[in-house]
């Protein structure tokens, strides 16, 4: 991994950290956990981000928030800043700039914990060798996110993608399987 890829993680883990709610002391209320369908729940946002679209070279940041019950949106920049650890050095390398939107449904729980299905699109311009072209993809997959100590998240799912990225003769344009991997902070 480049020098600059390790500041950038280490930046964004410096952000989640400093983003985290107080922890809970033994005089606070146990807050409502309606693990239904109902408007009580502990937590109706998250803020989270991908460390394996990061290793390949996509920095992702999400903000999610629960819409109502069982739905939930999320939205964030989409940034390619460098090659990833998949780049082999022969190919030609291309940065992109946009955004990522996505819907979940929680089958179970309710938003935003629990076993759901999302579809998620990306938005972008591509920029390398001189040229410019829009890119993005979408994907349709299922997952599960996990809300433990009363903050923290940790999500995990897959699916598949249609991928139409890149400029010139660089970038990639099929389908492949989508992966979804996240840590962050529930509030």
């Amino acid at each position: 991994m480049r020098p600059h890829c390790h500041v950038g993680i280490i930046a964004l883990t410096g952000a989640l950290v400093l983003a985290a709610p107080r922890p809970a002391t033994a005089h606070d209320p146990e807050p409502p956990r309606d693990l239904g369908h109902g408007d009580d729940v502990a937590h109706h946002w998250t803020l989270q981000v991908d460390p394996l679209t990061t290793a390949l070279g996509y920095a992702h940041i999400q903000v999610e928030r629960r819409l109502a019950g069982d739905w939930s949106l999320y939205a964030g920049p989409h940034l390619r800043l460098f090659d990833g650890i998949l780049h082999e050095d022969d190919e030609p390398s291309y940065r992109g700039y946009g955004a990522e939107l996505g819907l979940r449904y929680f089958f179970r729980g309710g938003a935003p914990e629990g076993w759901w299905g999302q579809v998620r699109g990306v938005l972008a311009r591509v920029h390398g060798d001189g040229q410019t072209s829009p890119g993005g993809y979408v994907s349709a997959l299922a997952g599960h996110t996990w809300i433990f100590g009363e903050r923290w998240v940790l999500a995990g799912g897959l699916g598949v993608q249609y991928i139409d990225y890149g400029v010139g003769d660089a970038g990639i344009q099929s389908v492949f399987p989508a992966a979804h991997t996240t840590f962050g902070v529930a509030f």
